[in-house]
């Protein structure tokens, strides 16, 4: 292969990855406004605190996650993925469980300890999670693919 081709498919490869976590963060973004709507109307019109509404708002803003993110954001035609749905929903399960629990941490400490609004303190707090910690683990954990050997 000539270095011109090698080139073009190195940045097809990039462009592709990019592609990918623009998807991932609409795919997000869709279930985390759910989430954060949930939040904001079990916490303001029922008074349920905040930490607990943010477990009500993940779950339904998880199930909306998982099912782009398995039909739309990492779904490839040529590539399957590695583990069957049952163990995909396992997985997905314990990140959910996880990010719940350092978005949940996270607003409570911000809030308590810097004085700032639980909706501000979670924004924060979930752009930081969404990014570093749930991206992450669906792209090679959850969602992982079968490895392509290239001749």
């Amino acid at each position: 292969m000539n270095a011109t081709l090698k080139k073009k498919s190195k940045t097809n490869k990039v462009l592709n990855q990019v592609f990918v976590f623009a998807k991932a963060q609409f795919s997000a973004f869709v279930g985390g406004i759910t989430d954060y709507m949930i939040m904001i109307f079990f916490t303001e019109i029922f008074h349920i605190h905040y930490t607990l509404s943010i477990a009500m708002g993940g779950v339904i803003g998880a199930i909306i996650n998982f099912s782009l993110n398995k039909t739309w954001t990492f779904h490839t035609k040529d590539i399957p993925y590695q583990d069957s749905v049952p163990k995909q929903l396992m997985k997905f399960v314990l990140v959910v469980a996880n990010s719940i629990v350092l978005k949940s941490t996270g607003t409570y400490l911000i809030t308590t300890f810097l004085g700032v609004d639980y909706k501000i303190s979670r924004l924060f707090t979930d752009l930081f999670v969404s990014i570093a910690f749930n991206y992450t683990l669906q792209k090679f954990w959850v969602f992982k693919k079968h490895k392509v050997h290239e001749l």
